[in-house]
């Protein structure tokens, strides 16, 4: 991880994480995020043959990789039944990194409905604390990603989405172990925007950027140039901090990742 180029990789999602190896590979990335919820990545698919081989490929090619859990899991639940089932899921999550030599594991605040919203946010907060202990002995990093902003008339919220709510979690949990997974396309969508966050939390506890454009009015993920995201402020300020982490693209084609790697080249 010697250059810029080398440090932007992308994401995934549910593709068979050999098949992405290979294309990662073929396209000179080096950093890719995966999901394990669906498809071949499930969690209940890897046994340990297929753990050493996908292992050998990453190391053989030098990717690191990086697990992406859903947000559509409510690390805020504390319904019977169902709370103890999320606690689960992290769990597996962490497990399956470890064995896959991962980087970390990104995971999420989760959501609430506008009702019992002190209950929701201390049920995350004990939920995620849990998880960071469980993390810390298996030696592997969460990266809380900060989500996005929903209208205001939207049933659904996502939480840990603005400066104050992520504070809330940074500064109950201190672990080494629980990161930041700076999303810079969500911060663009809070009054905050990029500069607010690294103003809060700097660079310290951050495991990977993510990378997307909007317009700064909705959740969607545009290709660079197609929203007004100041990229090159963005990795300027980054960079001249001191990041030396990785960064992740989220967003269009194969062929528009390629391209939009050269554009990021020259943000900084």
């Amino acid at each position: 991880m010697t250059t810029l180029r080398d440090r932007i990789g992308y994401d995934a999602g549910a593709t068979r994480l050999e098949d992405a190896l290979e294309t990662a590979g073929a396209n000179g990335f080096y950093y890719l995020d995966f999901n394990a919820d669906e498809g071949p990545n499930r969690i209940n698919e890897w046994d340990d043959g297929r753990v050493a081989a996908v292992v050998a490929a990453a190391r053989e090619k030098g990717i690191t990789l990086t697990l992406h859990t859903a947000s559509s899991v409510n690390i805020a639940e504390f319904s019977p039944c169902v709370d103890d089932a999320v606690d689960r899921y992290l769990e597996a999550n962490i497990d399956l990194a470890k064995r896959l030599e991962c980087l970390g594991v990104v995971t999420h605040g989760g959501y609430h409905f506008s009702s019992s919203l002190d209950l929701r946010f201390q049920s995350s907060l004990e939920r995620l604390k849990r998880a960071t202990a469980y993390a810390e002995k298996a030696g592997v990093n969460l990266f809380l990603e900060n989500l996005n902003f929903e209208p205001d008339h939207a049933e659904v919220h996502y939480m840990a989405h603005t400066v104050e709510e992520c504070r809330y979690y940074f500064d109950a949990i201190s672990s080494e172990r629980f990161g930041w997974a700076f999303t810079v396309n969500h911060a663009h969508l809070v009054p905050e925007d990029v500069d607010g966050f690294l103003d809060a939390f700097g660079i310290s506890r951050i495991g990977e950027v993510r990378l997307a454009d909007n317009t700064g009015e909705r959740e969607v993920h545009l290709n660079p140039g197609e929203g007004n995201i100041d990229f090159p402020a963005a990795f300027g300020r980054l960079e001249s901090s001191g990041y030396t982490g990785f960064y992740t693209m989220a967003f269009g084609s194969l062929e528009d990742k390629v391209a939009a790697r050269e554009y990021f080249l020259t943000c900084v």
